[in-house]
């Protein structure tokens, strides 16, 4: 089995979700998982994209057997396979420009390449192409193991281009040619390649009638259904969110994400989708996968993630965290986040006192900074919509804050005093419990979401709670 994506662009999800089949077919049947980066568009391939492929396995925890091969390290391979099918008649030379067969078929029934240079016998020069000789009637049949057989008519092909003027050979002989010499049994790909799979088979029976070319078995080929959005509109580059590294760097749990992908096209056995990635592998089967799209609901996900999270142990938790809280002393960081902190200011102790509120309320990594830099941080940043509703244009607000000034002076500080105390403030004027945290939270925190608020301010301690709320009275000009 391999996978075989092109850098040219941030891991696409879909990518992954083939790696994964691909690495859960190995597993279970004892094969070689291989990674090959087609890397033959030269105009459009970068070094950081094709490290992203890299890296991004590595993240999943799809790690390959053998690779990463380059094709372009292949091309003698797919020059001797192009001159064998010349040679043979499967090729034949094409000196036609674009703009020529465009205005011989103008108007045509039948669009494409009209076969023009089929029957001239031209001679390869710098000038001309080199295209495979469609059979004339008959069809070919792809065994796919998801879809059954589909039959492709060849009238419905044209003569399609192979070998381009400049040399370079083209992703249809490229590919079977890699695939011939790896020896791979199994082509499991997105079914948005699969128009180009008849080609390769004609290819690839082509190449097993040539006399200087060893005849190799068809592969089996699987192709898995196209990812939908909300829309179910086939997933966007650039209106999708669609990028594997954006939620490596969001804080999405590897086996979180595995473990959803795994779920897009195909079910584990039960009603539990929770599933560990041994259960992958021991249930998953291509027979059993869907043809029809899968949604990829990134609400379904983040929930998914959360309840990973809340699965970690404390210790595991605090790990997991530590590149968003604490990325200097982490080997990788997110990119592009910084946190609000300076490492003098942050406390490790006190963030491991800390985690156990937040565990239960993240549903990724990357909200755990701003859940606890009120923690951190001397100055907190204030919502100004949350502090102006429930603070500054509140007069109960106003009130509860110097009550509780006056109250929390004294009580004993723990969270269940502070908590009986905060009940009874509230209570003398009037508030429900959840009425009279809200000021609280906010001027303590900065904003009317976050971690238990009386377990947060014993952390926090008796002065900074006291010096939050007169600073938040002093801001709403009381």
């Amino acid at each position: 089995m391999r996978i075989a994506p092109s850098p040219t662009g941030f891991m696409h999800v879909g990518t992954a979700r083939t790696a994964l089949f691909n690495w859960l077919f190995a597993h279970q049947r004892g094969g070689v998982f291989i990674l090959r980066i087609e890397d033959t568009d030269a105009e459009r391939n970068r070094d950081e994209w094709r490290e992203g492929i890299i890296t991004g396995l590595h993240w999943l925890g799809l790690d390959f057997d053998e690779g990463p091969f380059l094709q372009s390290e292949l091309l003698p391979e797919h020059v001797a396979a192009a001159e064998a099918l010349f040679a043979n008649g499967y090729l034949y030379a094409c000196d036609c420009t674009r703009e020529q067969v465009d205005e011989r078929t103008m108007g045509n029934d039948k669009p494409g390449y009209d076969g023009f240079c089929r029957d001239r016998n031209l001679v390869r020069t710098e000038l001309t192409a080199l295209r495979f000789r469609v059979p004339d009637e008959g069809v070919t049949i792809v065994h796919d193991i998801i879809r059954g057989d589909i039959t492709f008519a060849h009238d419905s092909y044209e003569d399609f281009i192979v070998v381009r003027s400049n040399g370079v050979v083209l992703y249809p002989l490229a590919n079977a040619v890699d695939d011939r010499s790896m020896t791979i049994t199994h082509i499991i790909r997105g079914e948005d390649l699969l128009p180009t799979t008849p080609k390769q088979v004609m290819m690839w029976e082509a190449l097993n009638h040539c006399e200087e070319v060893e005849s190799v078995p068809h592969p089996h080929y699987a192709h898995l259904p196209m990812l939908v959005n909300e829309q179910r509109k086939k997933l966007s580059k650039r209106k999708d969110p669609v990028a594997v590294e954006s939620y490596r760097d969001q804080g999405y749990l590897p086996e979180a994400f595995v473990n959803y992908l795994a779920l897009l096209g195909w079910s584990p056995r039960g009603e539990e989708e929770i599933v560990p990635r041994a259960t992958l592998i021991e249930q998953f089967r291509l027979e059993d996968v869907s043809h029809s799209p899968a949604f990829f609901d990134v609400k379904k996900l983040t929930h998914m993630n959360g309840e990973y999270i809340r699965a970690l142990s404390l210790e595991e938790f605090i790990e997991a965290a530590t590149p968003w809280v604490a990325p200097w002393s982490s080997e990788w960081k997110p990119s592009d986040r910084e946190v609000p902190w300076t490492q003098e200011q942050f406390d490790p102790e006190l963030f491991n006192r800390v985690a156990h509120l937040v565990q239960e309320r993240v549903t990724t990594l990357g909200e755990i900074a701003a859940m606890v830099s009120f923690f951190f941080l001397d100055h907190v940043p204030f919502d100004d919509a949350a502090f102006d509703k429930t603070v500054a244009n509140d007069d109960a607000g106003t009130t509860l804050l110097k009550l509780a000034l006056d109250a929390y002076a004294s009580v004993e500080w723990n969270a269940n005093a502070l908590h009986e105390s905060t009940l009874q403030l509230g209570e003398s004027i009037g508030l429900a419990l959840r009425k009279s945290q809200a000021p609280i939270r906010c001027a303590i925190t900065g904003t009317t979401v976050g971690p238990p608020l009386f377990e947060s301010m014993e952390l926090l301690g008796r002065e900074a709670v006291l010096e939050r709320l007169r600073g938040a009275l002093v801001r709403a000009g009381v």
